[in-house]
Formats: structure tokens, sequence, C-alpha cells
């Protein structure tokens, strides 16, 4: 039996490489109301806290600036035609999904990027039998809303839950929704950036992650 009998999933950063097609979305909408556009590096800084913080980090003077309404709907009209060009699992990702599920593993998904797109990917890739992006009447992580969510979807035992992600913003999520946090290395943040923010267990790759949640 394993260690932890359910998992929840940060998205961007841990299960998916997706920077690039997020760049390339922001960079159409900024492009389209005349302003500078950004490189990957800039992107991998500002992700995190879901694509209307995304563009408002992007744009100049963020959410006073008269055209951020019209470039963050620009950003979606593109993102929904072009979410999956460059997209794809990281290394060892999608055997360590399935590993799971064969030992009974119960996942889900949470994350800041819209809903549509959430659920699209998991569809996609995945096949968790939960997947929760930003929606009305839930608060946005690192608040608890979308794990408690996805938690009772799930029937999950609390005691024997563990969240996974790769960002500042997931260990506070996990620690808002008193779950403990395996912080992965293969993300959009580096070791160095997430030892501030004391992570509680670390896992440089799949290898690792796998032997974490299943004790071993």
């Amino acid at each position: 039996m394993s260690k932890y009998t359910t998992v929840i999933w940060d998205l961007d950063g841990t299960l998916l490489y997706t920077l690039t097609d997020l760049m390339n979305a922001v960079n159409s909408a900024l492009k389209k109301y005349g302003y500078p556009e950004h490189d990957l590096e800039f992107i991998r800084k500002a992700v995190g806290n879901g694509v209307k913080k995304l563009m408002e980090l992007s744009i100049p003077d963020g959410l006073s600036n008269p055209d951020y309404d019209r470039a963050y709907e620009a950003f979606n009209l593109f993102y929904k035609e072009h979410d999956l060009d460059n997209t794809k699992p990281y290394d060892g990702i999608a055997s360590t999904v399935e590993k799971l599920r064969e030992y009974g593993v119960k996942q889900a998904i949470v994350s800041n990027k819209i809903d549509y797109a959430v659920k699209r990917l998991n569809d996609t890739f995945f096949r968790m039998e939960c997947a929760i992006g930003t929606q009305d009447g839930l608060r946005r992580k690192p608040d608890a809303d979308m794990v408690l969510k996805a938690m009772e979807e799930l029937g999950a035992d609390r005691e024997r839950t563990v969240y996974v992600g790769d960002s500042e913003v997931d260990i506070a999520t996990a620690k808002n929704a008193g779950l403990p946090c395996i912080s992965v290395l293969w993300g959009f943040r580096s070791k160095e950036e997430l030892m501030p923010y004391k992570p509680q267990l670390l896992a440089e790759d799949t290898d690792e992650l796998l032997k974490l949640v299943l004790g071993e």
C-alpha cells in the first residue's frame, strides 16, 4: 500500500511544460496593441498566479493600462487555439501518473489556469478523475478552495493526501490546505528560488517523486 492514497497536482511547471505556448499567447496580445514582447525567462518568472496576473505583469502599467481588458481577451482567444502547439508532459510524468493509477492512488489537478484549459489538457494528456481551474465561486491558489473541492470530489483521506507543485504558490497552497507538499525541481522555479519558502520535500526527478508518494 502506498504512503499516500491521493495526489493533488499542480499543472503548469509540474505536469506540463507550457511556457512556450503561454509566451506566444502573451506576445500575440501585446503585439496586437503595440506593446513590447517578452522572452521565456520573463514568462517563467511571471507565471504561477493565473493568466490574469500574467497579463497584468506583462502589459505596461498592468491593470491601469486602458488596453488591459482587451489584451487579456486577445490572450484567451489566441491561447484557446494554440494551447497544445508546444505543450507536453515533462519526461517521466506520463508513466508516473499511470503507475500511481495502478497503485490505486486517486489523482486530481488544481491550477490557476482557466478552467476550460485545465480540463482540456487533462483530457488530452492524463485523464485524471478530477481537474479544476479558475472558475466563479472558487478562490485561486494559494487559497485552499480548489484543493478542498478536489479532495471532496475524490473522497480523499486528508491524512493520506499530498500536494505536488513547482512554485512558492504551491508551497503556500499546500500549507493553507493543511497538506504536505512535494516541490519538484524540473519546473518553473529552481531550488535556489524555492528555498526561501522552506519547502518540506524536494524531488529532483519523477523517480524521487514516486518514492516519496509510495513510501518506498
